[in-house]
C-alpha cells in the first residue's frame, strides 16, 4: 500500500523532541507529512487546518473521523516520535518464556541456539507445515511485535544460525514497512562448532547481502557476535569493510559476569572486552556496543575518548542476572547511551517504554537519588538518541524529517489524568506499552486504530501469529529429544 501524498494529523497534545527545544510540550498540536517527510509541525489553528485543505486538496489524508462542520479532528492521543531500536534479535521472539532461571551463555545453548539450530537443519519439513520458510514466519513475527509497541527502526543483530539468512529477514522488513540495519554476524572461536566460521565466510556473507535485490528500507553492516566468539583475525578484517563501505560496526561487549571474568583471565589475559577491542583499532564513531555491563577501570575512558557507543539492554539484563551497567556514570564520561530491549528470548515483549522505565528505576534506586534519568532524557534515549546511533533522520518531528511518528490513547484508565505538566512523565511512568494506537513509517501506515494493518506482501496478522505458534509448538517437540548444545562462551 502506497503512502498518500499529504498526511495530516491533530492530537490533543504534541511531543516534538525536537532540537534545540526538545523538552517542547504543546497542546492542540499537529503534523503534516509529504510523502516519506515531515512538512510541517505546531500548534493547531483553525486558520493552518483551513489552509492546509485547501492546499492538499484530495491528495490530503486526515487523520480521525471529521466532526461536524467539516474541522480537522483533534484525537483524544499524544503525537510524538516512534521509537528508534539500536539493539534487539528478530530470531528470539518465538522462545519467549523459554529457558528462564539461567544465565547468558546456558540460556544461549539451551535456547538460542537450539532454535536457530531446529530452523536449519529441520527447514523443509518445517517448510512443508507452515507453507513458507520458518525463518520468514520468525522474522514477520518479530516485525508485528515491532509496530505494536511503536518501533519502525531498529539495528537486528542477526548472529548464532541466523547469520545464514539475511535474505528472508529483509524479506520481512521490507513488507512490514519497517527500517531495519542488520548488523550480519560471525564467529570463529568459543562457540557452538557448527556455527564457527572464517573471516573470508563472513566476508562473503556482507557481499551478498550488499547484493540483494529491491531494498529500500534495509541496509547491513558487519555484527560480530561477541568479543569472546570473535578473535582479532576476524575482528579486523569486519572492521575495515565496515569503514570501507562507510557502516557501522556492532558487537556485545561485556555483558555477563561469569563470561566477562573468563574473558580477562583465559581468551584475551589482562584485558577487558574493551581494552582488547581497543587494542585492535576497532573502537570510533561507527562502532556500537551492545550491554557493556561490566566495565574495568579503564573502560569509560576509553569509550569516550574513541567515541564508542553503548546500547543499554535493561529487560534482558535484569532477567538473565546478568547484572546492570553505570549507565550514569557513562553519561557523565562523555559515552553516548541509547536504551533498547534487546530480543524477545531474554526480554520477552519490545515494550520500550518498560525498557526506558527500568533503566531509570535501578539507577535511581542504585544511587539513591530520584533525580536521575528524567522523563525527557529517557524519551531521547528511545528515540533521538538511538536515531543518532543508527544515523537516521528520525527520531524527532520536525520539518525535513522522516515521517515516522506514533499516537499514543489517551482513553486508558491508566493515563488519566494526563495534562500538559504531566505529558512525558505519564509516557514513561504510567504507560504499559499498549498505548500506541497508530504508526506510520516513511509516511506509510502500519498500525490504525489499535490494529496492525497487512503487510505489503499480503501476510495478515492473524496469519503471522498462528504460523509462529505452530512454529514453538513444532520446536518443543523437537527439544524432548534433540541433543543439549554447550559450547558457548564460558558454558562450556
Amino acid at each position: 500500500m502506497s503512502a498518500p501524498r499529504y498526511t495530516l494529523c491533530r492530537a490533543e497534545f504534541l511531543l516534538p523532541l525536537a532540537a534545540p527545544e526538545r523538552g517542547e510540550r504543546i497542546q492542540d498540536g499537529y503534523l503534516l507529512t509529504a510523502g516519506e517527510t515531515i512538512r510541517e509541525v505546531g500548534r493547531y489553528t483553525p486558520e493552518i487546518g483551513r489552509r492546509i485543505r485547501e492546499a492538499c486538496g484530495s491528495a490530503l489524508r486526515i487523520m480521525g473521523d471529521p466532526p461536524p462542520g467539516g474541522e480537522v479532528p483533534r484525537l483524544r492521543a499524544v503525537l510524538m516520535p516512534a521509537f528508534v531500536k539500536a539493539h534487539g534479535h528478530d530470531h528470539e521472539q518465538p522462545i519467549i518464556g523459554m529457558a528462564r532461571d539461567e544465565s547468558l551463555t546456558a540460556w544461549l545453548d539451551h535456547a538460542v541456539n537450539p532454535f536457530t539450530r531446529f530452523l536449519n537443519t529441520q527447514h523443509d519439513r518445517l517448510y512443508r507445515e507452515l507453507g513458507a520458510s520458518p525463518h520468514l514466519v520468525t522474522y514477520r513475527l518479530a516485525r508485528l511485535c515491532d509496530i505494536h509497541y511503536g518501533i519502525t527502526t531498529s539495528l537486528v543483530h542477526h548472529c548464532n544460525f541466523n547469520k545464514f539468512h539475511v535474505g528472508e529477514l529483509a524479506q520481512a522488513n521490507e513488507a512490514a514497512g519497517t527500517t531495519m540495519i542488520v548488523a550480519i554476524g560471525s564467529q570463529d572461536r568459543n562457540y557452538v562448532a557448527d556455527a564457527l566460521d572464517q573471516p573470508r565466510q563472513a566476508l562473503a556473507r556482507l557481499e551478498a547481502a550488499l547484493a540483494l535485490p529491491d531494498l529500500a528500507r534495509t541496509r547491513f553492516c558487519p555484527g560480530p557476535d561477541q568479543f569472546f566468539s570473535n578473535s582479532r583475525e576476524m575482528l579486523v578484517p569486519l572492521k575495515a569493510w565496515a569503514r570501507e563501505h562507510g557502516t557501522l560496526f556492532h558487537v556485545h561487549s561485556a555483558e555477563e559476569p561469569g563470561t566477562t571474568r573468563w574473558f580477562s583471565q583465559e581468551v584475551e589475559p589482562g584485558l577487558t572486552e574493551v581494552e582488547f577491542a581497543d587494542s585492535i583499532g576497532i573502537l570510533d564513531a561507527g562502532t556500537v556496543l551492545a550491554h557493556q555491563v561490566h566495565c574495568g577501570p579503564r573502560d569509560l575512558e576509553i569509550l569516550a575518548r574513541t567515541g564508542a557507543k553503548v546500547v543499554h539492554n535493561p529487560l534482558a539484563n535484569t532477567i538473565l542476572g546478568s547484572g546492570m551497567p553505570p549507565v550514569v556514570e557513562m553519561i557523565a564520561a562523555g559515552v553516548p547511551v541509547a536504551i533498547s530491549t534487546d530480543g524477545s528470548g531474554s526480554a520477552d515483549n519490545q515494550n520500550i517504554l518498560a525498557a526506558a522505565r527500568l533503566a531509570a528505576q535501578y539507577q535511581r534506586a542504585k544511587h539513591q537519588d530520584a533525580t536521575l534519568l528524567g522523563s525527557q532524557q529517557l524519551l531521547e534515549m528511545i528515540t533521538s538518541v538511538p536515531a543518532g546511533f543508527l544515523r537516521q533522520n528520525q527520531g524527532e518531528l520536525a520539518p525535513g524529517c522522516q515521517a515516522d511518528w506514533i499516537l499514543l490513547d489517551l482513553d486508558r484508565p491508566n493515563l488519566t489524568p494526563t495534562r500538559l505538566d504531566n505529558l512525558m512523565e505519564n509516557i514513561i511512568w504510567a504507560a504499559d506499552g499498549s498505548e500506541v494506537s497508530t504508526v506510520v513509517a516513511r509516511g506509510r501506515i502500519l498500525k490504525e486504530g489499535g490494529r496492525i494493518l497487512p503487510f505489503a506482501d499480503g501476510s495478515d496478522p492473524a496469519g503471522v501469529r498462528a504460523a509462529a505458534q505452530r512454529l514453538s509448538e513444532l520446536f518443543v517437540e523437537y527439544r524432548r529429544t534433540a541433543p543439549e548444545l554447550r559450547g558457548t562462551g564460558a558454558h562450556r
